[in-house]
């Protein structure tokens, strides 16, 4: 597929962003976060491409009616914990492919989802200074492809759903379905101006990496088998009530992962996922902006190959630990050292090294980006682009199979192979769309 870029321009709010508002303060959980990029791509069936071109300029004219309202998104960073509101714009492209939008679903090709993205090799320290950047991609068979990536030094993946929720209502002109975001993250948690702050680059979590030594593939769990899978955990442990899709998936992808990688009894295999503080208390909203979570981690006992169902009770105790009281004391007298303890805890273990494993999860699941119509339907399928940094596992809602959930999982290239044979992983997942 050859994409050939029709545009780049800087796209401003509608409406300038007042004075009063012109300094955004960041909160001390987004002063511990390098700025690196979230990449999400949306993708839109579509059989006439006139129609295509129409729509097109909508994607640009409601992107700018949207920024009104996300009006942090178009400004610039001016030190180490304040952004300028100073409506400079996000970084907004146009582009066209010469392929059809199920060519590009089908073959689950990084290096053609790369080209449908404003930046690529996400998730390591950018030098880039806008925080928002959107590609919009025009297929020959009148398909759209709407490639988004979005600063995590100011937000994390729940505001950009927030932000892609607002901007397709405003496209829709659905006025019921506007969000007003709510930027008291700095009030919570404040901002701790430590100059001496600097991304570790020596960190596996910001390093760019020096060789095409990672693959990434996507492994689809249908609902039937999230429910094979937690009948299993009921049946031999009772105890563990109601397991959830992503309590299940998280604990057997772990399994399989550490079974890919041989780890034996010496080593220590760790899960780390981030959780939402969104709603554990009334101050945090669903529309609160900025990077509002926490990471907890669990650990297998006897090596990474331990039965999968007991990793199930880990990861319901560590999710369990980030209550309403947990958030309380982050937002209390010695919350900035709790918060940066948090940080550091992956940090360490990541340069340790050895015997020491970890897989880091992060779940698009309950987040709104399958309800982004912009006026032609809800998107047919969503993906990221390629990834840093191994050892991830990004689980989406499946979009193809309702109540199903993908995985894409970034590993060492021989240990994919390795993991792609795997059996167990077989009866329960699948890399097939059926269109």
């Amino acid at each position: 597929m050859k994409i050939e870029i029709l545009s780049k321009e800087l796209v401003k709010p509608s409406s300038p962003t007042p004075t009063k508002l012109r300094e955004f303060k960041l909160s001390f959980i987004d002063e511990r976060i390098p700025h690196s990029y979230i990449p999400l791509i949306l993708y839109y069936f579509g059989d006439n491409y006139n129609i295509n071109i129409n729509n097109i300029r909508v994607i640009k004219s409601s992107l700018s009616d949207a920024l009104v309202r996300f009006y942090p998104l178009a400004g610039r960073m001016k030190g180490q914990a304040l952004l300028d509101c100073n409506d400079q714009g996000v970084l907004y492209i146009e582009a066209n492919a010469d392929a059809a939008i199920t060519d590009v679903i089908r073959s689950v090709d990084l290096d053609v989802l790369d080209e449908l993205v404003p930046f690529k090799n996400n998730g390591y320290f950018s030098s880039a200074r806008v925080q928002l950047a959107v590609q919009a991609t025009s297929f020959k068979c009148g398909g759209i492809a709407i490639g988004v990536c979005i600063s995590h030094r100011i937000a994390d993946a729940a505001t950009l759903s927030s932000f892609i929720t607002h901007w397709s209502a405003t496209a829709r002109r659905d006025q019921p379905n506007l969000i007003s975001p709510l930027f008291n993250s700095a009030l919570l948690f404040p901002p701790q101006n430590t100059p001496d702050f600097k991304p570790n680059f020596s960190s596996l979590s910001v390093q760019k990496p020096l060789s095409p030594k990672f693959t990434t593939k996507r492994f689809t769990f249908t609902k039937s088998s999230i429910d094979s899978l937690k009948s299993i955990v009921t049946e031999y442990s009772p105890k563990i009530l109601h397991p959830s899709r992503i309590e299940v998936v998280t604990a057997f992808l772990w399994s399989r992962c550490a079974a890919a990688k041989g780890l034996g009894g010496t080593h220590r295999s760790l899960a780390f996922h981030p959780v939402n503080l969104r709603g554990k208390i009334p101050s945090l909203t669903e529309y609160s902006f900025g990077n509002i979570f926490q990471m907890v981690s669990a650990e297998s006992d006897g090596g990474g190959t331990a039965d999968w169902v007991t990793l199930v009770a880990k990861l319901r105790a560590a999710f369990g630990r980030i209550d309403s009281d947990y958030v309380q004391r982050l937002m209390g007298e010695k919350g900035f050292e709790i918060g940066k303890e948090n940080f550091l805890e992956i940090s360490k273990l990541l340069g340790l090294g050895g015997n020491i494993d970890v897989l880091r999860f992060s779940s698009y699941c309950r987040f709104a980006m399958k309800e982004a119509d912009f006026g032609w339907g809800r998107p047919v399928w969503a993906s990221i682009g390629s990834y840093a940094n191994k050892d991830n596992v990004f689980l989406f809602e499946s979009l193809e199979f309702c109540g199903g959930i993908e995985a894409w999982i970034v590993l060492d290239a021989r240990v994919m192979e390795r993991l792609q044979r795997d059996f167990e992983l077989q009866r329960f997942t699948s890399s097939c769309f059926a269109w």
